[in-house]
């Protein structure tokens, strides 16, 4: 009995030995291949088991999360890196995302991105490269970004850190039309609000292809966004690390959000809410002033100076005016100072003006405001729908087109009833040359008396 005693001590106890060693592994297995921001690191912050070379490594405390706060919306938080970190199927967008080790450096003629694989895939990783199109749209010409997955045998291409961050970063160009009015919004702000917000803040904003004026003019969006200052990659002279990167913009529909492709079901109603909170206007269910007040409805008439103008302004506005509205006047310019135009919107309960970046502004409404789009002559119903009518719909806004007559274009004096300008649209679809036509060609003179009946309805729905 002694003897079966001692054996089965000796059995138990390799038993536990067998599991003691066992569990190391396991655990020395998980340190290893987890994220770098795990990884052992020596002084210069190069990981010591030799995969990464050595770097001069800034850290920056302040970027780090402050003690007892938590992240408006925590991301993902498993970190597997995408296979490929690049996805170009996408028929609006092109993107990369890459948890672990990844570095951006500027370039003479693109700027870069490196990516070097998490330790226990490095070995059997290959080798890719993207140029990448880092704004919401593929078709508009930017400045491109070069993103490399390296490997064993290109390890060493890859240029030191010298600032590592804690934070994520989304990199995305600021160029191609953003100096347009609603491309700023439909190519830019929506989708960084899609791509970045579900940081809750705690993320870097890297810029390429970056006008300065772009940052000054958003600068509460940009800031709503992230808690850190804007990164301009094209002229920085930094190698910056990151545990997680994002390039390019997830930009589902023209100024517009597809909830269920977005995080956290994104749509344009939470859009409209975070611009009003960037701009500290009030919640944006905030009863509207007609409603609160008992005074006459106040509407904002946007007049175009160039293409799509109102040529009898002043006979509209009276009209408006008759028909028992206060109208304010807004001559958009590229200077406009955003904190006052946003109040200035806020303040009112109807938004009109001819398809044009303008009716943007519609952010600025509050729930159960309206905006009465002018429909140029020439097949444009299906433009004004896709870039301002449904958008409009899902922030929570009432959207009332106009469509105009032949005889309230300006296309009618300039070419005649017969022209096939007036009579056949389709002719210049066909040929490319519509939007010389239709989008920078035309004026509108609008018939008062057609108009009041859109007015009476605007009127219907602000009481609803």
């Amino acid at each position: 009995m002694k003897s079966f005693t001692n054996v089965s001590r000796s059995l138990l106890e390799s038993k536990l030995a067998v599991g003691l060693v066992a569990g190391v592994f396991l655990a020395l297995e998980i340190f290893l291949s987890a994220s770098p921001q795990f990884a052992v690191q020596g002084p210069s912050g190069s990981l010591e088991n030799g995969v990464a070379e050595r770097s001069t490594v800034v850290e920056e405390k302040d970027l780090a999360q402050p003690p007892g706060e938590e992240n408006e919306i925590s991301p993902r938080t498993a970190p597997p890196p995408l296979k490929p970190i690049c996805d170009l199927s996408d028929e609006r967008y092109d993107g990369c995302e890459m948890w672990g080790d990844a570095r951006t450096a500027n370039g003479t003629d693109k700027s870069r991105v490196y990516f070097i694989p998490p330790p226990s895939q490095l070995a059997a990783a290959e080798a890719a490269a993207w140029s990448i199109r880092s704004q919401s749209r593929k078709v508009i010409g930017v400045r491109e970004v070069v993103v490399r997955s390296l490997n064993l045998s290109n390890l060493h291409e890859a240029p030191d850190c010298t600032v590592r961050r804690s934070v994520p970063a989304v990199v995305f160009a600021l160029g191609g039309l953003t100096y347009n009015f609603w491309h700023a919004f439909s190519d830019v702000l929506v989708p960084l609000f899609t791509t970045a917000r579900a940081f809750g803040g705690q993320v870097e904003l890297v810029a390429t292809d970056a006008p300065a004026w772009f940052v000054t003019k958003y600068r509460r969006v940009l800031r709503a966004l992230s808690q850190y200052e804007v990164v301009m990659l094209d002229a920085d002279a930094e190698v910056r690390c990151y545990p997680h990167l994002i390039v390019g913009l997830r930009g589902h529909r023209d100024f517009d959000i597809d909830p269920a492709r977005a995080p956290s079901n994104y749509d344009m109603f939470a859009f409209r809410a975070f611009v009003r909170e960037a701009y500290s206007l009030p919640p944006p269910t905030t009863a509207l002033r007609v409603k609160s007040s008992g005074a006459k409805p106040r509407l904002m008439i946007i007049l175009r100076r160039k293409t799509r103008r109102f040529v009898n302004a002043d006979a509209i506005v009276g009209a408006i005016e008759r028909a028992g509205f206060d109208v304010v006047r807004m001559e958009p310019t590229n200077a406009a100072d955003m904190d006052a135009v946003s109040r200035e919107v806020d303040a009112c309960d109807v938004l009109m003006g001819a398809h044009g970046a303008g009716l943007t502004n519609m952010v600025f409404l509050r729930t159960g405001a309206v905006a009465v789009q002018v429909i140029p002559w020439g097949k444009m119903e299906p433009h004004g729908e896709g870039f301002f009518g449904a958008p409009a719909a899902h922030m929570g806004i009432w959207h009332v087109p106009y469509i105009i007559a032949a005889e309230e274009s300006t296309l009618y004096d300039k070419y005649g009833k017969d022209h096939p300008v007036i009579t056949d649209p389709d002719v210049f679809y066909k040929n490319g040359s519509n939007a010389r036509y239709y989008w920078w060609e035309q004026n509108f003179r609008l018939n008062t008396t057609r108009f009041m009946p859109t007015l009476e309805r605007v009127k219907r729905l602000l009481q609803e």
